[in-house]
Parts: C-alpha cells; sequence; structure tokens
C-alpha cells in the first residue's frame, strides 16, 4: 500500500506537470491546464527536499540537479517557442538547493547564512528564473516549518505572490501541500522509498522534447 501511494504521488507530479506544459503550448486561453499544473512544483520541490535530507553526498546531490538543468536549458526553450532566454525551474530548483546547503555549512554564523540566502533570492528574481524566488520560499517551508504550519505559510506565500506578481492560479498549488500535510502516512512512505531514478530524472527534459518535436511536427 505504502508503495502504491509514492509511486501515485510521484505520478501525478509529472502528470500534472505534463498537463500543464501541453495547455502552455496548445491551450493557452483555457485556464483549466493551467490549474491542474500548479500542483506539480510543491509536489517536485517536497520530493526534492526529501532527497536532500536523506543523500549521503549532497554535493553529488547538486552536481546532478545542475547538469539536468543544462541538458534541460535547450528543450526548454524549444518547447515554449522563447525568443529570450528564460531559464528552466530545474535550475530555479538548483539554487533552491544550494541555498538549503549553505544554511547547514553556515549554522554557526546566522547573519551570514541570511544574508547567502537572500542574495539567492535576489538572483532568482532578478534573472529571468522560471518560478523565481517563490520557489525558494517554498523550499524552505517545507525543510523548515512544522507540518501544521506549511499550510499557512503557503497559502501567506500564494496571497504574497498574487499582490507582487499576480498569479491568482498559483493559489492552488496549495491543494498539493494540504495533500501533503494531512496523509502523514503518505509523508512517511515517501521518506522510506526513493524515487525510480531514470524516470524521476529524465522526465523534464524528455517531456519537453516531445512536446517540442510534436509541436514543429504538427506545425513545419
Amino acid at each position: 500500500m505504502h508503495r502504491t501511494k509514492v509511486i501515485l504521488i510521484q505520478f501525478l507530479a509529472m502528470l500534472t506537470m505534463l498537463i500543464d506544459h501541453i495547455g502552455v503550448v496548445w491551450h493557452p486561453e483555457d485556464n483549466v491546464w493551467r490549474i491542474i499544473g500548479r500542483l506539480s512544483l510543491p509536489f517536485y520541490i517536497y520530493a526534492m527536499v526529501i532527497g536532500y535530507s536523506r543523500t549521503r553526498d549532497v554535493t553529488r546531490y547538486l552536481t546532478r540537479v545542475g547538469l539536468l538543468a543544462v541538458i534541460s536549458q535547450i528543450p526548454y526553450q524549444l518547447a515554449f517557442r522563447l525568443q529570450v532566454l528564460e531559464i528552466n525551474v530545474i535550475a530555479t530548483l538548483f539554487f533552491c538547493l544550494l541555498a538549503l546547503l549553505l544554511l547547514d555549512r553556515l549554522k554557526g554564523k546566522p547573519i551570514t547564512a541570511v544574508l547567502a540566502t537572500a542574495a539567492i533570492f535576489v538572483l532568482l528574481e532578478v534573472l529571468p528564473f522560471d518560478y523565481g524566488g517563490y520557489a525558494l520560499a517554498l523550499m524552505l517551508i517545507y525543510r523548515y516549518a512544522a507540518p501544521h504550519m506549511m499550510v499557512v505559510l503557503h497559502l501567506a506565500l500564494n496571497v504574497v505572490s498574487i499582490f507582487y506578481k499576480g498569479w491568482i492560479l498559483q493559489l492552488f498549488s496549495l491543494l498539493s501541500t494540504l495533500w501533503i500535510v494531512y496523509t502523514p502516512e503518505l509523508m512517511r512512505s515517501i521518506e522510506r522509498i526513493r524515487i525510480p531514478r531514470f524516470l524521476w530524472r529524465s522526465f523534464y527534459p524528455l517531456h519537453l522534447l516531445i512536446i517540442a518535436i510534436v509541436y514543429y511536427m504538427m506545425n513545419p
């Protein structure tokens, strides 16, 4: 039962991302696709926080994420037909994980740790990173907040994002946190069972590449 639930949440994360990206490419005027897609990022971030906390070699973990971000950039640009550089979400998550590493390494220097985290937040906001500082804030919530506070803080983050960036649809991402927090059995099972490596690591660039190929075949 535990394994079934873990596989379900992992596939839901990938499925909701796929639905979101199909909506962006082929149904940009239909918000239903985007609403479903809002559930994906929290699931991915939560899984990465668990992966970070469980890995035996943090440097190697970050290196893998960094390489995946580099590999994903061209499929990202092609899938969304971007004429200017926009940086994919895996790169965003790489810097979010880097912030966690710095916070762990600078535990004895709280001011330096805060400044380093703030610098990464500014970097994510100033440069065109997908989700920007929002992703970092959510990762910090999942990493440090007690379960009962995750929902409150995620809601507050979404409210801020409405006024700061106009992200009204991002409110629906709270559903993922509600699922994570109020199904503790599911949370424990995620912590015990590893995500299938090949599927998890390859899905992001692979599905973007497929979307790009299909789009250009349909629109030669």
